[in-house]
């Protein structure tokens, strides 16, 4: 089955505040869009993780959709606090498509959850560099592993650009209002 697919908006709780991981979301008809409508309503029963697990058992997706249900199902473990799971997700995700750039964001916001610093930056960067749909998380997440480091200009400038990138979003203009900038 065939199925048509788009990047969704998921809050999930990570470092200093609780920025939104990208999920891949299948529109489609069966498990892959109960899989993908679980992840965007942040749905942990056994039974939406059963939908994740049966569209990539038992319905014939395309390598696209695959992917995008690996990448929902991890969004599913992540919530649930199962980061090995989540990252064995997004692991198999990018095996299929290296260049996914949702799993490589999510991936980033699981290392940073795991407090890797480390890991997560250069995901970030990944997600950027294949484009992610959702650059203002990438950028988000970029501040707080700059924030951890005591790299507070960077931090900032990071912040600024998640803002900029996402004029609507609430977040990075709640935490600017963390900065002080000293009059010259």
């Amino acid at each position: 089955m065939k199925t048509l697919s788009m990047y969704a908006l998921i809050l999930a709780p990570v470092g200093m505040a609780a920025p939104a991981s990208a999920g891949v979301v299948t529109l489609g008809s069966g498990f892959a869009r109960s899989c993908y409508e679980a992840s965007e309503n942040r749905d942990l029963t056994r039974d939406a993780f059963e939908s994740c697990d049966r569209a990539l058992n038992e319905q014939a997706l395309d390598r696209h959709d695959e992917v995008a249900t690996h990448v929902n199902r991890g969004i599913l473990f992540y919530l649930s606090g199962n980061l090995t799971a989540a990252d064995r997700d997004y692991d198999e995700a990018l095996r299929l498509n290296a260049r996914e750039p949702e799993a490589w964001l999510n991936k980033g916001l699981a290392a940073l959850k795991a407090g890797d610093d480390a890991r997560a930056m250069p995901m970030f960067a990944k997600a950027l560099d294949y484009r992610t749909t959702r650059p203002a998380i990438a950028w988000y997440g970029r501040s707080i592993v700059h924030e951890n480091r005591g790299q507070v200009r960077e931090a900032y400038a990071a912040l600024n650009k998640a803002r900029a990138l996402a004029p609507a979003w609430k977040l990075p203009i709640e935490e600017l209002k963390r900065y002080q900038i000293p009059q010259r």
